[in-house]
């Protein structure tokens, strides 16, 4: 098999490959998509349970409230009556007593039925509330439920479509590839691309610079090569500027080719400049010295002439 032909089965194996393990963790993630829906619907269940044991009690607290005060009414309504069969004061004010008591106790009694009644109502309405939503809830999530079976079921038929395609793939390449279609399926797993082309000396899957005789090596094409910094597999793809490149003429850490002509000139000038300076310091510090040599052979002039008339002086004498 020409590699021209093993690299083709191998885009298309990776093509195949990334729809299978996305499919595959659609699955394993598809019963989650249901859970927040089935954990509101369970809570509101919980709150609907709480609610009916809190009515519960109050109903139970409102039936004691009601016999009281029909005990509170009966026992007022009793001693009123018996006020027309009284004989004595001490009879009255017994009577009289127990009716401002029973009185009393039916005024309190009402009182507290009526907020317990209220409560009670108040109760109830929350608990309606919460049956609506439960029973609308109940039917979203049956909904959906019935939609993600339908999601699972066609999932699972392009599932099995992909694996039949990957084997057909594989098949067609020879055993001596076995290893290397196991690093393929780990790649590809781990990285999404388990083969890339390298552009300019680049592998595009990572972006970085390959080394020139490796890159070469790359573009002869004559074995499955593997990206030394990501692993994914490397074939060669050609640039429009990179045509008649050689990377054997360049090294990793650059060469005299990087530099331009441009750049040569500058440095050119940059050279002759100094030495320009030089050379006028130079002429500088001669001028400097002949100035120096003409301004001692004067004064030794002048210490001649006047040294001369010494001379003649002596003569005289």
């Amino acid at each position: 098999m020409e590699m021209t032909e093993v690299f083709d089965n191998l885009k298309e194996l990776q093509t195949v490959l990334v729809k299978r393990y996305d499919i595959e963790k659609q699955l394993a993630e598809a019963p989650q998509q249901l859970d927040a829906q089935e954990e509101a619907l369970a809570r509101d269940k919980r709150d609907y349970q709480a609610k009916s044991e809190t009515y519960s009690e109050l109903k139970s607290a409102v039936d004691h409230l009601k016999e009281e005060l029909n005990v509170a009414v009966n026992l007022k309504e009793s001693a009123e009556k018996s006020m027309d069969n009284i004989t004595t004061h001490r009879e009255y004010e017994a009577l009289d007593k127990q009716i401002s008591e029973a009185g009393e106790k039916e005024k309190t009694t009402r009182s507290q039925l009526l907020d317990q009644q209220n409560e009670l109502a108040k109760v109830e309405s929350e608990m309606k509330e919460k049956e609506a939503l439960i029973q609308t809830g109940e039917e979203m999530l049956s909904i959906q439920r019935n939609a993600l079976d339908e999601q699972i079921g066609s999932y699972k038929a392009e599932l099995n479509s992909l694996k039949e395609k990957e084997k057909e793939i594989e098949n067609s390449f020879d055993e001596s590839f076995g290893e290397t279609i196991y690093k393929f399926h780990s790649i590809i797993r781990r990285n999404s691309e388990g083969i890339v082309s390298v552009r300019n000396g680049v592998c595009s899957g990572c972006h970085m610079i390959l080394p020139a005789q490796f890159a070469n090596e790359v573009r002869e094409g004559g074995n499955i090569l593997f990206c030394p910094y990501c692993s994914r597999i490397l074939f060669y793809e050609e640039t429009d500027d990179e045509s008649a490149e050689d990377f054997s003429s360049l090294d990793e850490t650059g060469s005299l080719a990087d530099y331009s002509d441009a750049e040569f000139d500058d440095e050119r000038e940059i050279d002759e400049e100094e030495d320009r300076d030089e050379d006028a310091d130079r002429d500088d510090r001669d001028d400097e010295s002949s100035s120096l040599d003409g301004y001692q052979s004067d004064d030794d002039s002048s210490f001649d002439e006047d040294e001369e008339p010494s001379d003649s002086d002596g003569d005289d004498m």
